[in-house]
């Protein structure tokens, strides 16, 4: 048996083009377009570095034991690779003869040091406020899904809002490929395993949904949602698993609820849609949307409140509690931008107060403000008509 230490060193050799990278703090992803061609991600922005694997054949051999490493097999019939190297950073591969020029990689970088709320509010990702709302929303057992595209920072922002879960409560994570670091002590964490190569083995998602339900947990976080355990994640929301945290694909709030509509439409469970879509509606309380900016900037631009399903109009109901304001550029070229309450007094307030939380002042000022500018808007009462005699 090959010591884990050394198996990881001999791993590494293999990827020695890019150790510095995977060395560098600064790196946040590396992208691999076949052997001769890298680029890396710092502050938001990609650079093309000069490292080069020797040819496909070099790349293909790292990639294969890159494979081995988390227990899968990579070939011409299984040409897809999603893993994680030795440090826990994500790896993505798409291997000959899907992809023809050469072997397509992305590394999405671990970091030992975890992205805390504090530091969020020091790269201008949330403000205080919104931390103190969020902070409310996940105490108060909330149902939340963090969205967003790819690179947003819907990692960072989960293990993050998973400071705010009180201590004491079980926390069973779902995983594809292991990736969150929660901030919590009592955590049980799961990682789907795909088939081996006959085809044996396979413990997939939805598997490890079902056997989280009989884990006795207080919440359930799911590291993504891809496919049909949007269902599981819905029904489980729905029947008392409230405080649950998952991050989805999503470029805006409205986007998010559809596409978790059409993900939950993946199962294999038949179901009218008006009943899906007032469960789902039911199940969501709140979308905390995370993008992406023009500068590389990763920031929260919506906390947004899912009300429910109108059947009449078939529309889900929604309403934004903090909202991300643009005001231009600055002379080095970074966004500036404001994070700010909207004055819409979220309706789970009473929720909060349950369990002794409560929104910071903030929000409540923004919200008399917003009713006295509505007051203001009014057509004054016409006077009353006088009657015969009243001269």
């Amino acid at each position: 048996m090959i010591p884990k230490e050394v198996f990881e060193e001999t791993l590494l050799q293999f990827f020695a083009p890019i150790r510095p990278f995977l060395d560098d703090p600064a790196v946040s992803d590396i992208m691999i377009n076949g052997p001769g061609q890298i680029f890396v991600e710092k502050k938001g922005q990609l650079h093309l570095v000069d490292a080069k694997f020797e040819n496909k054949e070099a790349l293909a051999a790292a990639l294969r034991n890159a494979a081995q490493f988390v227990g899968k097999h990579v070939d011409e019939e299984r040409p897809i690779l999603e893993g994680r190297l030795p440090d826990g950073s994500r790896i993505e591969a798409v291997l000959p003869p899907a992809a023809p020029d050469g072997p397509c990689v992305s590394i999405r970088r671990f970091f030992k040091e975890t992205l805390t709320v504090e530091r969020l509010i020091g790269f201008g990702a949330m403000t205080e406020d919104a931390a103190v709302s969020l902070n409310a929303f996940v105490c108060g057992k909330l149902n939340v899904l963090i969205a967003g595209g790819t690179g947003s920072g819907k990692t960072s922002m989960l293990n993050a809002l998973s400071s705010f879960i009180p201590e004491g409560e079980r926390v069973v994570v779902i995983e594809d490929s292991r990736e969150l670091q929660l901030q919590r002590v009592h955590v049980c964490q799961l990682e789907a395993r795909p088939p081996d190569p006959k085809g044996r083995g396979e413990v997939t998602i939805r598997d490890l949904f079902r056997a989280t339900l009989r884990l006795r947990p207080d919440r359930i976080v799911v590291g993504e949602i891809r496919g049909g355990e949007a269902l599981d994640l819905i029904q489980a929301m729905t029947s008392g698993h409230g405080g649950s945290l998952a991050t989805l694909h999503a470029t805006y709030p409205r986007d998010t609820v559809t596409r978790l509509e059409t993900m939950a439409m993946m199962s294999d469970i038949e179901m009218p849609l008006h009943a899906l879509r007032i469960q789902l509606a039911s199940a969501v309380n709140l979308i905390v949307q995370v993008s992406r900016l023009q500068d590389g900037s990763r920031k929260i631009t919506h906390i947004t409140e899912v009300l429910g399903y109108d059947i009449p109009t078939q529309t889900y109901q929604m309403q934004d509690v903090f909202e991300r304001h643009y005001d231009g550029f600055d002379d080095s070229g970074k966004i500036l931008s404001r994070l700010e309450p909207t004055g819409l007094m979220p309706r789970c307030i009473e929720q909060l107060h349950e369990h002794g939380v409560d929104l910071p002042p903030v929000v409540h000022d923004a919200v008399r403000r917003r009713e006295k500018r509505q007051e203001g808007a009014r057509p004054a009462a016409p006077p009353p008509r006088r009657g015969p005699g009243h001269g």
